[in-house]
């Protein structure tokens, strides 16, 4: 089996309602990426509080949070998007 390659450094946040594309960098969380461009619900940005947790319409997230459960985590259909990252070049979210 081939090693989990991880995160890459940056990657793409698309936005399923608005077709709109944001660029992750490596230094930025989601959250930060998406605040720049439109209004997202947040709290603790510490991944405990699940305030920000969005819907994953396609691709993989790199979960760092503590607020899902391990199986939430392995459907891969949430995401909180203040401390998790995308394991793929491309993230689409329900937003």
């Amino acid at each position: 089996m081939a090693e989990d390659p991880g995160p890459p450094d940056s990657f793409v946040v698309e936005l399923a309602r608005s077709g709109r594309q944001v660029r992750v960098a490596a230094d930025t969380t989601i959250l930060q990426a998406l605040l720049a461009v439109e209004p997202v619900d947040f709290q603790c940005l510490r991944g405990e509080c699940g305030t920000c947790v969005q819907r994953v319409v396609a691709g993989t997230p790199a979960h760092r949070d503590t607020v899902l459960s391990p199986r939430a985590k392995a459907a891969n259909k949430r995401i909180a998007i203040c401390v998790s990252r995308s394991r793929t070049p491309v993230l689409v979210l329900d937003l």
